[in-house]
């Protein structure tokens, strides 16, 4: 009967070691993401897929930070504006969007991610077609280069998606249009 008891003990044991192990290697992770957490202002242009064509200004402000060694998470949000049918329509967008980034070296990473796209479609006035505004579901995959400006503190970043869109029934044709588009941002990644 001791010797179960001692067995029993030991394995409590372990497992509360283990456990303590676990929790320290999770603060310690912690700790390394909280300091390689950084903000990434950005402007750039963004192109629509389908459209009436040239490229438009896009905005966006991203947190980033280290998940994992070599994986990255994002959450941004940015805003875009594209014509369509010749300037009868207008799509203006805020995305929500999360990312995992892949860094196998530290001033390259690439990945995908998914997001909400809050969209409102805006019908010229003369057309007497009701405005609306929607919730779109759309994926992305991308990358980007960072250069170091002052190391350790701030970064150029320069970053390209393509973001694919579910296609939208309109009110002015038959058919529908491609929301999916392209985009390509400079920013400048701050470290806190």
């Amino acid at each position: 009967m001791d010797r179960v008891t001692n067995k029993k003990t030991m394995r409590l044991l372990d497992r509360v070691v283990i456990g303590i192990l676990v929790l320290l290697a999770m603060l310690l992770a912690g700790l390394q993401a909280a300091r390689a957490a950084e903000i990434v202002p950005s402007v750039g242009v963004t192109h629509a897929t389908a459209g009436d064509g040239g490229y438009k200004t896009f905005v966006g402000l991203a947190v980033r930070g280290s998940v994992l060694p070599m994986v990255k998470a994002e959450l941004g949000v940015g805003y875009r504006n594209d014509p369509y049918m010749n300037g009868d329509l207008n799509v203006r967008m805020w995305p929500v969007t999360g990312s995992l980034w892949l860094t196998p070296l530290p001033m390259v990473y690439f990945g995908a991610g998914a997001g909400v796209y809050q969209t409102t479609y805006d019908y010229k006035d003369a057309l007497g077609i009701p405005n609306e505004t929607s919730r779109e579901f759309g994926t992305h995959l991308g990358g980007g280069v960072t250069f170091p400006i002052v190391p350790g503190i701030a970064s150029l970043d320069l970053n390209g998606r393509y973001v694919h869109l579910r296609e939208k029934g309109t009110l002015l044709a038959p058919g529908s249009i491609k929301q999916s588009f392209i985009t390509t941002t400079l920013g400048v990644a701050i470290k806190f």
